[in-house]
Order: C-alpha cells, then structure tokens, then sequence
C-alpha cells in the first residue's frame, strides 16, 4: 500500500506526462537542454579518439559531424518508432565510451605497425558495422539475461569500463599528447586548468537546481576554454581548409576488418 502511495506522489510531481503536449516554448526549451546535455556526451568519444591516434584536423572534424548526423538519424527512428524498431520514448542515441579502449588500442597498434590513416580507419568503422548487429539481436533477448548476469556482474563491467578511461583522463589532465611532445606534460598550468574546469563541474553538481547541474559540463568547458585561451594554451584554430557545413559521406575511407577490435 505504501509502494502504492509512493508511486501516485512520484507521479503527482511530473509536470507534463508521456502522451502530454507542453506548450511550444516550454518544448523549445526543453529540447535545447537536450541539445546542450547530448552535444558534449556525443562529441567527446570520437574528440578522444582523433586524439589518441593523432588524426588530422580534417579528418577529425568529419568524424565528428558524422557522429552529430548519426545521434540525430538514430536518435529520430528510436524516439519516432517504425514498427518493432524503436520505443516511443525520449531515448537519445549517441556515441558510446564502451568502445574506446579497444578502439585506440587496435588504432595505434596499426598504426605502429605502419598503416596509413585510411586503412586504420577502414579498419575500425568496417569492423564496427560487422560487429553492430550482434547488439541488435541481443537487445531482444537482454530481459532473459536478467536472470543470470546479476547487479553485481554488471556494476563489475561497468567498472573496468571505467578503469580503462582512467589512462586516456590522465594525458588529458596532464596536457594531452601535444604535451607529451613539447615536454610541458603535468606542468603546473595544466594541472591547474584541469582542476578548475574539475572543480566547477563538482561545485555546479552540489547545487540542488537542476538546470545549473544540467549546464554543469558546458559552463566548466567554456570557463575551460577561455582560461586555456588566456594561458596562450589554444593555437590558433585554421578553419580555412574546414567546410562550414558537412554532408554525410558514406564509405569516405572505405571499408576494412581487423580481427584485433573484436
């Protein structure tokens, strides 16, 4: 009876419920939160990637705009919903951090082995389109799983997911690889900056509001970037080679298999 009671209060505080039509302005807001919220989580995994394998700026923009046309074709279908694919809901589909260690891993290790560019990134993406079926179909039978993979299985993966993010945050603490090559890695400066954007991030998330705990990423990467600005830590950026707009190219590095990123 209580659970009951609980559950009717928890509901009584939704302002708008899952078939409601809020207002256009009050959507319009709610959809730009999402917009800010979603922008970094999906630029952040192919931005570490390009840097970890030391991608061309070019080459890193394009993946990049490519991962933003993805979230949005995906994003589209999982909240539209066409028949069996999708669930109605305000799923976003973006970029995942899973894949970052095997990916870089597999990247540098072609790369040492003195493949080019394309062929590495052939490589990847050919290799993850092979491999993307293999989570459709086990999205159908996750509710089985339940039964064997327990809380603390999962919290274990989860885990050593982020154990392995653990080495790709520390160079970027310390100055980047950029800072590995100029011997200024873990200089003071750098450490200072990646405290402050840290701890604005920390502070921003102990204020009960949640739309400044929602801002808490964008606020810290801005303040971020204009104190690296100051501390002359931004290089002038060359935007003359990069196209103001991006249209999707299929297959632009070709395709490719590595058994390695399996």
């Amino acid at each position: 009876m209580s659970n009951n009671v609980q559950t009717q209060q928890a509901q009584s505080e939704l302002i708008y419920k899952l078939h409601d039509k809020p207002p256009f302005f009050q959507a319009l807001f709610a959809a730009v939160q999402h917009l800010l919220a979603l922008f970094i989580a999906v630029i952040t995994p192919p931005l570490l990637i390009s840097q970890a394998l030391g991608l061309p700026t070019q080459d890193t923009a394009h993946i990049i705009s490519m991962s933003l046309f993805i979230t949005g074709v995906a994003s589209f279908i999982q909240i539209k919903r066409f028949g069996p694919i999708g669930t109605g809901l305000l799923s976003i589909q973006g970029t995942s951090f899973n894949f970052l260690g095997p990916i870089i891993a597999s990247g540098l290790a072609m790369k040492d082995g003195g493949v080019t560019t394309e062929a590495m990134l052939a490589a990847i993406f050919g290799t993850a389109l092979l491999a993307a079926p293999t989570e459709i179909i086990l999205s159908r039978f996750l509710h089985l799983a339940r039964r064997v993979i327990s809380p603390l299985v999962s919290g274990i993966v989860v885990t050593l997911i982020g154990l392995t993010l653990i080495k790709i945050g520390l160079t970027s603490v310390g100055g980047g690889f950029g800072a590995m090559g100029d011997g200024s890695f873990g200089s003071l400066e750098n450490l200072a900056l990646a405290g402050t954007v840290l701890g604005i991030i920390i502070i921003m998330n102990c204020i009960p509001n949640a739309y400044v705990r929602l801002s808490s990423i964008l606020v810290a990467m801005v303040v971020g970037t204009l104190l690296a600005m100051y501390l002359g830590k931004v290089p002038p950026a060359k935007f003359d080679d990069i196209p103001a707009f991006a249209f999707p190219t299929p297959l632009k590095y070709g395709l490719g298999f590595d058994a390695s990123l399996f």
